[in-house]
């Protein structure tokens, strides 16, 4: 089920002699679920054929906890008056009591 991006993501992708980017802003719509091998995120633009646009990703269970560790340790970036800390803080105890009651 796709919701709507409120805030907004900006993807890049960089092959040898390519450049690829996107922004998905609140006209766009994401997906994100656990699978049996790690994360999927869906992050989607709708439109004409010419601005449409989509990009797939999926992090295995490792890599995934790995980025948290590195989040983490570099929250004191986050600005102290960012509007949206108190939503991250309150998506990261929803995912720890969901893997808690998973883990049972």
């Amino acid at each position: 089920m796709t919701k709507p991006i409120l805030d907004k993501a900006e993807v890049a992708l960089e092959y040898p002699e390519k450049f690829y980017s996107g922004t998905f802003e609140r006209s766009s719509r994401f997906e994100a679920s656990f699978d049996a091998r790690g994360l999927s995120l869906v992050l989607e633009r709708a439109g004409p054929p010419d601005e449409r646009k989509s990009v797939h990703i999926h992090l295995n269970y490792g890599l995934f906890a790995d980025v948290l560790t590195q989040l983490a340790q570099t929250t004191s970036e986050i600005p102290a008056d960012n509007p949206h800390c108190e939503h991250l803080v309150r998506s990261v105890a929803q995912l720890k009591q969901a893997l808690k009651v998973a883990d049972r």
